[in-house]
């Protein structure tokens, strides 16, 4: 299954399960919270019910949790493949043509899902460079080109992630918008004493961007920390084909 069939099908769930959450419980108990204010003559408390209840927040919650799949996801692709760079994949290999012939045999013979890491595809472009040119400076070069294409692949896969965190909070201005324009439209019954509508429709205003700036400071935690990862990713590259590789077919 391809990784947007798989970003879609994460999408559709947290889009129907944060649906039915929202018209099953949230809004239900913040209908009710705001009626017994009403009949007690008081304003309506500001629990979570309150300050998640509007649409606006549901569509920011529905993509929390879809960025957060996003994020998850790839840290988990790192993580899983982590253990490489304790594994001399190189063992073998010596300046001769035949034992890199035979390495890059062994490595492209790997299962599917080691030989598209990231480290082995850098060793895998290296040895072929090496047999083509032999050239240790030749194979320096290569393994340079790879880590900067390997971060710019990287960075451009955050791309929809990067969107989103920006799109968030566009959508909790979008809240306070629509919450502003009411509470101007109940201006008159303001001025003749009923300023239950305009209360709410502010309340509308300030709760969908407390909501938004509140996902957003999370997620760009979360998008950090991939970032740390993914920067770590490619030192490490650059260390173990340096260790591993251009030490070796230099001797």
């Amino acid at each position: 299954m391809s990784n947007l069939i798989k970003n879609l099908i994460v999408f559709s769930v947290s889009l129907i399960v944060v649906h039915l959450a929202y018209i099953g419980y949230i809004r239900p108990q913040a209908s009710l919270a705001i009626e017994l204010a009403r009949q007690a003559g008081q304003s309506p408390p500001r629990n979570i019910f309150i300050i998640l209840k509007d649409y606006e927040q549901e569509i920011c919650v529905i993509l929390l949790l879809w960025s957060s799949y996003l994020i998850l996801s790839k840290i988990r692709e790192i993580t899983s493949t982590h253990y490489l760079f304790k594994v001399d994949l190189l063992e073998k290999l010596d300046s001769k043509k035949a034992t890199v012939v035979t390495t890059l045999d062994e490595l492209e013979n790997l299962p599917e899902d080691i030989r598209m890491t990231p480290l082995v595809a850098a060793l895998v472009s290296s040895l072929r460079r090496y047999l083509i040119t032999s050239s240790v400076q030749n194979t320096s070069d290569a393994i340079t080109a790879n880590v900067n294409a390997l971060a710019i692949r990287l960075e451009a896969g955050n791309s929809m992630i990067r969107y989103l965190i920006w799109a968030i909070p566009s959508i909790g201005f979008i809240g306070t918008v629509r919450g502003i324009g009411q509470a101007l439209s109940d201006a008159q019954k303001a001025l003749g004493g009923d300023i239950a509508s305009m209360t709410n429709s502010l309340g509308i205003a300030f709760n969908s961007t407390f909501v938004a700036l509140l996902i957003s400071i999370f997620l760009m935690f979360l998008l950090h920390q991939l970032q740390r990862m993914q920067d770590g990713l490619l030192v490490e590259t650059q260390a173990y084909c340096e260790k591993f590789l251009l030490t070796r077919i230099s001797m």
